[in-house]
């Protein structure tokens, strides 16, 4: 029940202890803000792990050919491994059950025209799957597709800056630009969420890059889109399986590392995610355990409290007071004290990281950080509970002072 009584006296208290009242109020006011900038700044950093891979597919293995460094069966070692259509065609025969996509990769960089504006850039030979692998954005027209790739159509698409680039505010659809050379027609244009540099790319057939050099069946790399139902342990060992075919296709010695790479984003993924799981784990230790060191203070307090206010309370109790009177003054002061350092620290902690956005990207890689308000307010009442029960054991003890005992400490 209120007591204006009680709590007049509290406030009295602490009128007259103004220095340990804010040593009191500090200890679990800091503990709070190191919690929650932990939390949040941890949170942070998983943020950009996932930015990094939210910009590709995750469900996606290239392979990079490469040079064996061992001799195997007649062969020498440091022979260059080429990749051509062939792989294309085995892979789709043999591993149909695990293939969503695949496309091959041609990189080249060609000086780009279009009537009195031309710019290098970079094109890319490719299938229509490539549009999936790098989750590309049409923003006008559509990309390569399957008729274009059977037909060695000279159709392109365009980045976003490549238009800006070559046609001003001018519509680029259905015109015709010279490619190194050769006439394309813009079929599409498109915005990649991954940079300037993936916006000033040109995507054209495979094929027809294979057609203007020669006629070649040769691919620079693979770009395989898996299904997603198969998850880390199947995409693991789809590519364990596809190295052990492409090594005995290619003549290449199983124990060879050097034919040929794979980077499988999934088992990427996965291993940040692990770190970021380690870090978030020490994190919180280093959290909980600011969080002990804030009821560890605010107990040594409470029992200095006590200790400085023996004599008082010989006196509340010589003139009538009841041992729970003496508690509920004690405790009820704690967790006044211990609720509003608690909670000023948690909104000081998240009105900091809100401040932060973006702004440790680039020196820390960090991304918004922050935390949820349902662990920032449990982490809160936990520190008020354990701050409370910090009063309670001195306040239960000096209850149980006897007033003559009380008045006699020095």
């Amino acid at each position: 029940m209120f007591s204006r009584d009680t709590w007049q006296e509290i406030f009295l208290t602490i009128r007259k202890n103004k220095l340990r009242t804010i040593l009191s109020g500090f200890t679990v006011s800091l503990g709070i803000l190191i919690f929650v900038c932990l939390v949040g700044l941890t949170n942070g950093l998983q943020n950009t792990f996932e930015y990094f891979f939210s910009q590709d597919a995750t469900n996606v293995m290239y392979i990079f050919p490469g040079r064996t460094s061992m001799p195997y069966k007649g062969y020498k070692s440091l022979r260059r491994i080429e990749l051509d259509n062939s792989d294309l065609a085995d892979i789709k025969k043999d591993f149909p059950m695990f293939l969503e996509y695949i496309s091959p990769r041609i990189f080249r960089s060609a000086l780009v025209k279009y009537k009195e504006e031309s710019n290098n850039y970079t094109t890319i030979g490719v299938d229509w799957g490539q549009q999936f692998a790098e989750k590309t954005i049409m923003m006008k027209g559509r990309y390569i597709n399957q008729e274009d790739v059977k037909n060695r159509t000279k159709n392109v698409a365009i980045g976003r800056l490549v238009e800006q680039d070559l046609f001003g505010k001018s519509n680029s659809i259905g015109e015709f630009i010279d490619v190194g050379g050769s006439m394309f027609r813009v079929v599409g244009v498109f915005q990649d969420d991954g940079g300037d540099n993936e916006e000033r790319q040109l995507y054209m057939p495979y094929t027809t890059r294979q057609l203007i050099e020669k006629n070649t069946d040769e691919i620079g790399q693979i770009v395989i889109g898996f299904k997603e139902e198969l998850g880390y342990t199947g995409a693991m060992a789809f590519q364990r399986s596809l190295e052990k075919y492409l090594k005995q296709k290619k003549f290449i010695n199983p124990e060879d590392e050097n034919g040929f790479f794979v980077r499988n984003v999934a088992d990427q993924l996965k291993q940040n995610q692990d770190f970021a799981g380690v870090l978030a784990i020490i994190a919180a230790l280093v959290a909980f355990g600011t969080i002990i060191a804030g009821i560890i203070g605010i107990s040594n307090i409470m029992v200095y409290v006590v200790k400085e206010r023996t004599k008082e309370i010989g006196i509340r109790k010589a003139i009538g007071a009841t041992p729970r009177s003496v508690i509920s003054v004690i405790l009820l002061e704690s967790i006044f004290i211990t609720t509003i350092s608690g909670f000023l620290g948690m909104f000081l902690g998240i009105a900091l990281l809100s401040t932060l956005g973006d702004k440790l990207m680039d020196d820390y890689f960090i991304l918004n950080p922050g935390i949820g308000t349902g662990l920032a307010i449990f982490a809160t009442l936990l520190l008020i509970v354990f701050g409370s029960l910090a009063g309670y054991v001195p306040a239960k003890r000096a209850a149980r002072i006897k007033p003559i005992v009380a008045l006699n400490d020095e």
